[in-house]
């Protein structure tokens, strides 16, 4: 009776510790909201989020994950060609890089990889 008694008080204080503590950090951390915010993709989290997305860094970051997937799609291929200098492993890395520099091509043209107008 006596340690059950014991332990609850030692977790009342132990709770009541904990939550001033956390009260006191956010008094401080309200102060200085503008530090502590995140800064992401070029937006201001304070103000409205339904300000317009800009469509070209959209455009820039897919192509950039898609060169990165491409990448490491080709390291493995070459890998592979140092243990085998296998005939359908070189057609097959050819095949795959023109499809990539018609790609790139097609990005080129379109105006995709102009960042500046």
């Amino acid at each position: 009776m006596l340690s059950s008694l014991f332990s609850s008080i030692i977790a009342l204080l132990l709770s009541c510790v904990v939550m001033t503590l956390g009260w006191v950090l956010a008094k401080r951390a309200i102060g200085d909201r503008e530090k502590s915010s995140p800064f992401e993709c070029g937006f201001d989290p304070i103000k409205s989020a339904r300000l317009p997305f800009s469509l070209r860094f959209f455009l820039l970051a897919i192509i950039f994950l898609i060169f990165d997937v491409e990448i490491v799609l080709l390291l493995p291929i070459l890998v592979s060609m140092l243990t085998s200098s296998s005939l359908s492993v070189m057609f097959g890395l050819f095949i795959f890089l023109v499809i990539l520099v018609l790609g790139l091509f097609h990005e080129w043209n379109e105006g995709s990889l102009d960042w500046a107008q």
